[in-house]
């Protein structure tokens, strides 16, 4: 990989998240923690919730659009109260959730799929006005092999399974800095 997360940067993002949403269910300001110079880097981010180990919201940005600190912010809220997946966060759950962040290093388009390695890279296909992205995470969470892995990702972008062969699918690789309360 070649970025890294340092462990206080973690720890602020991890609070940025948990604020971000905290705030908003209080209907309050929220009270940031003093941010790493580090943070202000652009970068692309996603956030997911659990509950009770089931997935509640995630919700990124593949591509940097403004600092990681921020993209952390608004992607944490996102995931709570905008995946269409699901129903808007309620204060009584929120306790119960747990957050995790996956901080990404730039897309890399793939000549060959046997450039992906599970659990290191994450995959997006883009082909016509469809588009679907995994996290690393995602394939050893269902123990998923490589194949698998393009066909879910096809499938999550509504395309037929064997789409990634298409050569006017794009196809591209990722890593990420994955970290959890």
């Amino acid at each position: 990989m070649n970025f890294e997360v340092s462990p206080e940067e973690r720890r602020v993002l991890l609070k940025t998240a948990r604020e971000s949403v905290e705030s908003y269910l209080e209907r309050r300001e929220p009270n940031w923690p003093p941010a790493p110079a580090a943070l202000a880097v652009p970068r692309g981010a996603f956030v997911t919730l659990t509950s009770g180990g089931r997935l509640r919201g995630c919700i990124g940005r593949l591509t940097p659009s403004g600092p990681l600190v921020e993209t952390v912010r608004s992607m944490a809220r996102a995931a709570a109260f905008e995946d269409p997946r699901f129903a808007p966060l309620g204060r009584e759950e929120w306790p119960g959730v747990h957050i995790e962040i996956s901080v990404l290093g730039p897309l890399e388009r793939l000549s060959s799929v046997e450039d992906v390695v599970i659990g290191v890279h994450g995959l997006y296909i883009v082909q016509g006005f469809r588009a679907g992205v995994l996290l690393p995470q995602v394939a050893i969470e269902w123990g998923w092999d490589r194949d698998e892995f393009l066909v879910q990702v096809c499938r999550k972008a509504g395309l037929p399974s064997g789409a990634w062969k298409d050569p006017t699918a794009e196809l591209y690789r990722f890593e990420a800095a994955v970290f959890g309360e």
